[in-house]
Parts: C-alpha cells; sequence; structure tokens
C-alpha cells in the first residue's frame, strides 16, 4: 500500500531484542500516521497502570504519510508514551531530520519497551538496529551531546536525544535536536532517561513507496508557491511567532505575574518589534518554507532560537521584561532539554508560593540571573530543583495551595491569559495531552467574534480546529503553520495525501479520524484513571476565582456555571456523555469496538 512502510520496528531494551511489526493495512487507514497510530499503539499495547517511568511503559516515535514529502514543512514526527507529568496520553511532535531519516529507513514507528541496565544510543540504519554505549555522553547537555553524536554519525543523520534533565527524569523533560527543536512537552524525555537511551540516531537510504510521485511533485510546488504568495508571508518572515507579544498585550492576554493579569508593563522589551532589531540568525526545521526560528544573543552572549511561547513563559510570566534574559532562561531551556512552558509555568507557581511565603526561593519577580539558578537547579535536581521538576501541580499539592496553579491534568498551560476568553479556556480544557494551544488556538477566532460569549458556535469552532490542528497535521504529520499563519488551503494536503497513498480523502473523511483519535486517547484516559469526571476537563482556578486588575478588561474573570455548560455542549458534539467519556454509540461508529466496551463501563449521567 504506498504512502505507508507498513513497517514499525519494535525494540525490546532489556534484552537486546529487535523485531519488525507488519501492522494490518486498515490500521493506516483508520489512523493515518503520527498522534494516531501512538494512540493506537499505546491503547493496543500499554499496560494500565503502568509506571511512566518504569520499564514497562512504551515510548514511541511516529511518522506520518506526508513526513519527508517536498510539500510545505513536512519534516516533523511524532513522539508519545504514558506521561510522568500527568499520568495520561502525552504526546508531541519535533522537527527533525530524524523524521525524514526514519521515512528514508522505511519505518513508520519505533516503539521502545523495557530499560536498558546502562546508557545506549539506539541506531537505526535502514533495516538494521542495534544498541551502542553512551556512558561518555551521559552527563552531557543536549548541545554538546548533538555534537557529538553528529561527529559520530555524520552530518546527514537523523538525532534525536536528551539533555540531563531528560537524565534525571524531571517530570517535564523534552526530547531534542538539532540545538533548538524540542518536542514532548508532558516528559517524554523523562521516559527516554528512565529507559536510559540517551538518543536515537536514524539514517535512511531508500525512498518511500508513493502512489504518483510526480503528482507530490506537482502538488507540493503548488503549495510552496501558494505559501510565498500570502500577503502575510514577509512579516511572518522578519518576526515569525515573535509578533504574538504586542498582539497579546493590546488583547489583553498575554500572561503576566503567574497569569495574575492579561498585560505586562514592560512588553516591548519582549516584542516582535524589539527582536527584529538584534536578531542574528533565523532557523528552521527540516523542509521547512515558513522558519520561525528567530535567534538572538541573550545576556550572556550566546545564540538562542525563541518564539512567542518560550518568551511569554519565561518572560512576562516571570516579570522579566528584557528580551536577552528571557532568551537566557530559553536557552538553559534547551541545554538541558526542558519544556520552556512548562518550566514557565513551574517558575511562575513557585515565585508566587514564595511570595506568599510557602516556599523559600533566591529568586523573585524579573531576577532572571537568579531564575537560571532555578532552571539549573531543576535540571540536576538539586535542592528545591527536586521538588519543582515535579511539575506545578505536584508542587501545589505539596504546598497546599493548588487555586494558582496553572495547568489541566497537570500539564501547565501555554501562554494565554484566559480570564475573558472561554473558548481557549475551553481549548486548554480539553486538549487531548492536558492544557496546550497546538490543537486549537481558539484565541484569536475568539477575539474577533465575541470574547464574552459561551456560545455552542464557539464549541464547534473549537471542535473543527481540533480536527485539523491535533487531526490532520498531528496524524500526517506536518506543520500547521503554512494554513494558519500564511492561509494555505486545507485542499493542498489532501492533494498531497491522495497522491502520496492514492487514498481520496475528503475533509470529512480526515475530520472522522481525527474524531477517531481524539475518543481512543480519551479513552487511555479513562482507562488509566479508572473513570471520568467533568473536574478533570476544568481550566485553572485563578481564572475563577480572581479577576484581572490591569488593563482594557480590569474586572474579568471567568464564570464557572457559563463554562461547564459550555463543557457538556463540547460533550454533546463530540458524542461523548455528560461526564465527559466517549458514548458506546460514539465509538462503535468510529470502529473502536474494543473501547465501547470498556466506555460501557463507566457511564453515568452526572458529573
Amino acid at each position: 500500500m504506498p504512502g505507508w512502510s507498513k513497517r514499525i520496528l519494535w525494540v525490546d531494551l532489556s534484552r537486546g531484542v529487535f523485531r519488525e511489526w507488519r501492522y494490518p493495512g486498515e490500521m493506516a487507514l483508520m489512523f493515518l500516521g503520527g498522534r494516531g497510530f501512538a494512540a493506537k499503539i499505546l491503547w493496543d499495547f500499554l499496560e494500565p497502570g503502568v509506571d511512566p517511568l518504569g520499564p514497562r511503559n512504551l515510548f514511541v516515535a511516529a511518522v506520518g504519510p506526508l513526513t519527508g514529502l517536498p510539500g510545505p514543512n513536512t519534516g516533523k514526527l511524532v513522539v508519545a508514551a504514558k506521561s510522568p507529568l500527568t499520568g495520561g496520553y502525552g504526546d508531541g511532535n519535533i522537527g527533525s531530520w530524524a523524521a525524514v531519516q526514519m521515512r528514508a529507513a522505511g519505518w513508520d514507528a519505533i516503539v521502545l519497551e523495557g530499560a536498558s541496565e546502562k546508557p545506549v544510543v539506539l541506531v537505526v540504519e535502514d533495516d538494521r538496529a542495534w544498541l551502542e554505549p553512551a556512558e561518555d555522553l551521559w552527563g552531557l547537555d543536549a548541545f554538546r551531546a548533538y555534537d557529538k553524536l553528529v561527529e559520530r554519525y555524520g552530518r546527514s543523520a537523523g538525532i534525536l536525544l536528551i539533555g540531563p534533565a531528560g537524565e534525571n527524569m524531571v517530570r517535564y523533560a523534552t526530547v531534542v535536536s538539532m540545538k533548538g527543536r524540542a518536542g514532548g512537552r508532558p516528559g517524554m524525555g523523562a521516559v527516554l532517561g528512565s529507559k536510559r537511551v540517551k538518543a536515537i540516531v536514524v539514517r535512511g537510504t531508500k525512498r518511500p513507496e508513493l502512489f504518483d510521485p510526480e503528482a507530490v511533485m506537482r502538488a507540493a510546488v503548488e503549495a510552496i508557491r501558494e505559501v510565498k504568495a500570502s500577503p502575510s508571508f514577509g512579516f511572518w518572515m522578519r518576526q515569525g511567532t515573535m509578533f504574538t507579544v504586542e498582539w497579546a498585550q493590546e488583547a489583553s492576554v498575554l500572561p503576566a505575574y503567574n497569569f495574575r493579569e492579561g498585560v505586562f508593563e514592560g512588553y516591548e522589551g519582549l516584542s516582535g518589534s524589539y527582536m527584529e532589531r538584534i536578531e542574528v540568525d533565523l532557523r528552521s526545521c527540516p523542509l521547512c518554507v515558513i522558519p520561525c526560528g528567530h535567534v538572538i544573543e541573550d545576556v550572556e552572549g550566546r545564540r538562542v532560537e525563541l518564539d512567542y511561547e518560550n518568551v511569554a513563559m519565561l518572560g512576562s510570566n516571570l516579570g522579566v521584561s528584557r528580551l536577552e534574559e528571557a532568551g537566557l532562561l530559553n536557552r538553559l531551556a534547551d541545554l538541558y532539554g526542558l519544556d520552556t512552558i512548562s518550566l514557565g509555568g513551574t517558575l511562575g507557581y513557585a515565585l508566587e508560593a514564595a511570595e506568599r511565603g510557602k516556599l523559600e526561593l533566591d529568586a523573585g519577580w524579573g531576577e532572571a540571573r537568579k531564575i537560571a539558578g532555578l532552571v539549573e537547579d531543576i535540571a540536576l535536581r538539586r535542592g528545591v530543583g527536586d521538588l519543582l521538576a515535579e511539575g506545578s501541580a505536584r508542587v501545589s499539592r505539596k504546598l497546599g495551595e493548588t487555586w494558582y496553579a496553572m495547568h489541566v491534568k497537570g500539564l501547565e498551560v501555554s501562554a494565554y491569559d484566559c480570564h475573558a476568553a472561554p473558548g481557549m479556556a475551553l481549548a486548554f480544557a480539553t486538549s487531548p495531552i492536558g492544557a496546550h494551544h497546538k490543537d486549537a488556538w481558539m484565541i484569536g477566532w475568539e477575539i474577533q467574534h465575541g470574547r464574552t460569549e459561551y456560545s455552542r458556535e464557539k464549541v464547534r469552532k473549537l471542535i473543527w480546529m481540533q480536527r485539523f490542528r491535533g487531526g490532520l497535521f498531528e496524524a500526517a504529520v506536518a506543520c500547521r503553520f503554512p494554513v494558519v499563519e500564511t492561509g494555505l488551503g486545507l485542499e493542498h494536503y489532501l492533494r498531497l495525501l491522495q497522491a502520496a497513498t492514492g487514498q481520496s480523502l475528503s475533509l470529512d473523511d480526515i475530520y472522522t479520524i481525527a474524531d477517531r483519535i481524539y475518543a481512543l486517547i480519551r479513552m487511555i484516559w479513562v482507562r488509566e484513571h479508572g473513570g471520568w469526571s467533568t473536574d478533570m476537563d476544568m481550566p485553572p482556578e485563578r481564572w475563577f476565582r480572581e479577576p484581572l486588575t490591569k488593563g482594557p478588561l480590569k474586572g474579568a474573570r471567568l464564570d464557572p456555571d457559563r463554562f461547564r455548560d459550555m463543557l457538556q455542549m463540547y460533550y454533546e458534539e463530540r458524542g461523548w456523555a455528560p461526564n465527559g467519556v466517549p458514548r458506546p454509540d460514539t465509538l462503535h461508529r468510529l470502529g473502536l469496538h474494543d473501547a465501547a466496551n470498556l466506555a460501557e463501563r463507566h457511564m453515568t449521567t452526572a458529573s
């Protein structure tokens, strides 16, 4: 079947055994790849209740039928596992040559089980795979380790690795690559660290079997031309996501001081306009036509790659008003392999807890140099850093003050304050991995179409976004930026898919696949938690309890009753029960018959 290799490499790290699994073609048609394959593998093969940092957890790296094609921004893969941060399904996508090389090596996914006794590098070269000792790499930061791996395996090798945070099993450690690419917010790097895998190196020499290679090239060229002809292309190339700092300040959604406010007095020093004046380079993922990696020199004179989420969470959210200082914290996160969003969220909670006398810290709001010491402490699990390495949800429970811990299901919220944005709050609440923005960036649409509304129209718009952002792009696998930032039509991806696979998929077909993936991920959560409650789909208490005190929306806060009504609308639109469990008839309609059997046992009519 063209478009997929129909091969998955299964690695037992405990025994050093490798096997090839030739999965049925039905799996490709039902789940597409990437996140879809990860969810299906974890549902079928992950034993419920396992320790996320134990050897029985599974780590999955998966590509999709668009990965590595000459289309716009296709150098992506998904990493997934049971999350050590949330205890549920966790994943993330990462731009890396490893994605392109995995496709060229002829593998649709790599699954790791067990754990090695000593640090290792997994090397995959076409049909061969083996483990090599990595004691000399263990303990090295992600930049030095990457350089050594390139020296050893060549510049063409695709490399995924972890830094010291992953080795020390910080619960929000990421998988990193290429000195600036990172993915797997809910602790995917910690899972690799628990398995003693410092890196995965992939090299391939094959060409993916495509249904019509010439049609793929024609569709790719047409899509790339449309991207570059977009009126927004030039501005994007100048600022990328960094334009969002000024936009968020104007819209009163820029997080400040642990999401107390939606405006920040020092925003100009963090802005895209300021970044333009000091930028020294521009970086991208492989096969990218709209690079987003804007590079500056931080306060120590070292280069760091920035984007909005990192700058807002490590800048305004911590009271830091100099881009060069936020850049220092960003660089340290990349160096150690820490998720910048969860790092900023956990540090924000810690600074506020210290302010309230609940925690002793040698750092305060805006003190970037002292906060940098905390970042190192977290990565090395040293002193108070050992506590903060657990994430804001666990820290808040230990300190006995949970209401200003800014997370959903244990995953810290991304950089959009939602005191006056119920649609974005719902996007955070219903993201399949915990509070993350990538599945549905509702905030822009919401501000244009009525930010105070708690409407069914808003719910339907959210689900539509989840279907193409969290469904199509996470399963196919490709970057969403050409669509959401330059207006590229989704029909281009349907043409690429048809040319690559020979399958004539409509948008409705894609949306059904997305619904299937979302329902299965929710059932993984239900299985892990032994049921479900609407409370698990609620945004942070602060947005309900404490109104804004600054800016044009002073006094705004979420209405808990209206939000719960909107959450029920979301469940209804998805065909889920009032407690948030997908209905058995919905699961049967999606072909998830074994999941429907589990859902029968967890059906209730009240939350």
